[in-house]
């Protein structure tokens, strides 16, 4: 896995010991606290392993710790919008205005500045080369007057201050959310321990896939943003803009300039459940044979004036007045931004965040083959759309359906007593008052159906806010944290569960809670009604399957195979963690256009690649005689 959001790097669980910093040892707390420092730009460490502080002194790493802790801690997760738009600057914007002029105006103006089409009263005089005078006779004339407009949602879940994923590789003009796609995509390579090149030369090239994307595009100045305003703004579009702002151009960078892949590739849009949908869409594939290794992943970078001015026209976020009038506060502080979304408690809406995750999918034989480190296993995601609606955006009916076959697999696979009680939730947990009643009815019908009493439930979107498209993204990244450190995060936003949420049956806690899990449902309750639940067995649970399935001596082999594996899956955290980062990024690099291949009637031979495309097919539909001599 790998990735970044809010609360730090996805790889070697960063991310998640953010989450659960307070209940870890303190060796662990420390190695987290250095680890963000450096990928904040607070300090740096040296090939030799020495510290040095941001202004370059050498620093120890305990002081250097004590020092940027609170930085650390308040630069984070949800905080304040640190973009000075939203803050003392204001968000530019334009006001129409009708002036009413007594007597002629005259003024003057760069020639190239003037409209091409100029209205037939305006009279225009040549002064020079460049400058030209206008005269506008009296009367009335419509006008743009540029102004500032106070921000009214300022808290948002947005990446460590001071991190940027564009530095560490030669992006030109790249939205941030494909910025952040190849940071994600290199970090969850990194992680894996593996080398790409090695892994792909073991495979026919079609049995690799991509399936990425994001739920609204590329939506900032270098996107679809910037070109949907060009106009009215003034500038001109780039020849960038347009493609650049495709939902599914996640996927695209990830195969021209992250892995260089020719297999399967795509993206599914499901609004919240995209990440889900993309994860489906892997599982099938590796489950019916087509392919054999799939990257998954969304990237999402909606904090943007004009998406969260969307969103607070809908009434979906906690805006500012929301957010006092809940608190009977005439002044929004910094903790109180902090403390903007709380699933489950009394609420006022859902807080923007921004993050990109990524999974890379295998079959369990190549796993084992290539001694994997394996995090977990995804044996089936589930999607089910509402049905009939009266808004759009409203809940329905679909999730009651996702989680119940999801919570029916895993009784099946792993018995009645695991379901009961070593399984967790990772609510959706939007904040929203809306939010907190449906899915926490969905929880407790479904726990009442299967005879569970005592359900725990977390919502990482307390922490890092809601990434739109890469919301169960976080969720899935969480709990292989979990797993790996038998840790669920609290809700720390939960002062008290509000009176009309479905309690009986759900555990809901503040505090981090030690719990031992074999699997966790990712929940996702999207607008439109794309409602999709994951399941995602832990560890040890999926090395019981594969030895039942491959046998021990197959997994004691794997075991041995897997030690050089994390050696380097270890000396990749270690540079992490130091703040040195090399994102993959081969632009350019092995361009083919067709006029190199090697085509015959059974394969594709591509330059570069080891083993050639086969172009045998699965014919489930039967053969016509074609008349001719067999």
């Amino acid at each position: 896995m790998g990735g970044v959001n809010p609360a730090g790097r996805t790889s070697g669980h960063q991310a998640f010991r953010r989450t659960v910093l307070d209940a870890l040892p303190d060796d662990d707390q420390a190695q987290t606290l250095l680890g963000l420092a450096a990928m904040m730009r607070l300090a740096d460490a040296q090939a030799d392993g020495a510290w040095h502080d941001a202004d370059g002194h050498p620093i120890d790493a305990a002081t250097l710790v004590e020092r940027t802790r609170q930085r650390v801690l308040d630069h984070t997760l949800i905080r304040r919008i640190e973009d000075p738009r939203f803050n003392a600057e204001g968000l530019p914007a334009n006001r129409r205005a009708t002036l009413a002029l007594d007597a002629p105006l005259t003024f003057r103006v760069r020639r190239r500045q003037l409209p091409d089409d100029l209205p037939p009263t305006w009279q225009v005089r040549e002064i020079d080369r460049r400058n030209m005078e206008v005269t506008v006779p009296a009367g009335e004339m419509d006008v743009m007057l540029p102004e500032t407009r106070p921000a009214q949602v300022r808290a948002a879940g947005q990446l460590p201050s001071g991190f940027e994923p564009s530095r560490f590789y030669r992006s030109v003009h790249h939205p941030r959310g494909l910025s952040m796609a190849i940071f994600a995509a290199s970090d969850c390579l990194g992680d894996s321990g593996l080398t790409w090149d090695d892994l792909r030369d073991r495979l026919d090239p079609d049995q690799v896939a991509v399936y990425a994307g994001n739920s609204i595009g590329q939506l900032d100045d270098e996107g679809w943003g910037g070109l949907l305003k060009s106009f009215v703004s003034g500038k001109r579009a780039t020849s960038k803009q347009m493609p650049l702002g495709y939902g599914q151009m996640p996927a695209d960078f990830l195969n021209a300039y992250v892995l260089g892949s020719v297999g399967g590739t795509g993206a599914a849009l499901g609004a919240c459940a995209s990440f889900l949908y993309n994860l489906r869409l892997g599982v099938d594939d590796i489950r019916a044979g087509r392919r054999r290794v799939v990257m998954v992943g969304t990237s999402d970078a909606p904090i943007t004036p004009e998406v969260i001015e969307g969103f607070r026209a809908m009434g979906a976020l906690a805006d500012d007045d929301s957010l006092r009038a809940l608190d009977a506060l005439e002044l929004l502080t910094d903790a109180d931004y902090q403390r903007a979304c709380r699933p489950f408690a009394r609420n006022c809406g859902f807080t923007m965040g921004e993050s990109s995750q990524f999974l890379m999918l295998m079959d369990d034989a190549l796993a084992l083959e290539v001694g994997a480190d394996l995090l977990g296993s995804v044996p089936d995601v589930f999607v089910n759309a509402d049905g009939w609606k009266r808004s759009i955006s409203a809940p329905g009916i679909g999730n009651y359906i996702t989680l119940g076959k999801a919570a029916s697999l895993v009784r099946d696979m792993l018995g009645e007593n695991a379901l009961r009680h070593r399984t967790f939730l990772h609510a959706h947990g939007t904040s929203t008052p809306k939010n907190r009643v449906t899915e926490s009815h969905v929880f407790d019908l479904v726990a009442q159906a299967y005879g569970i009493e005592d359900w725990p439930v977390t919502a990482i979107k307390a922490f890092v806010g809601h990434s739109q498209g890469g919301a169960a993204g976080d969720q899935l990244a969480s709990a292989l944290g979990s797993f790996a450190h038998g840790l669920l995060p609290g809700i720390p936003t939960l002062d008290a569960v509000a009176d009309d949420v479905y309690t009986e049956r759900l555990r809901f806690f503040r505090d981090p809670l030690a719990f031992e899990a074999d699997a966790a449902f990712i929940n996702a309750k999207g607008f439109g009604g794309n409602n999709a639940t994951g399941v995602v067995l832990s560890p040890g649970v999926t090395e019981r399957l594969l030895t039942a399935r491959h046998g021990a001596a197959a997994m004691a082999d794997w075991r041995a195979r897997r030690e050089a594996t994390r050696e380097a899956a270890a000396d990749y955290y270690l540079d992490a963690d130091r703040g040195h980062f090399a994102p993959r990024y081969r632009f350019g690099e092995g361009v083919l256009e067709g006029p190199e291949l090697d085509v015959s009637d059974d394969a594709i031979h591509i330059p570069g690649y080891a083993r050639p495309v086969s172009l045998a097919v699965d014919n489930p539909f039967g053969r016509l005689d074609d008349g001719e001599d067999s």
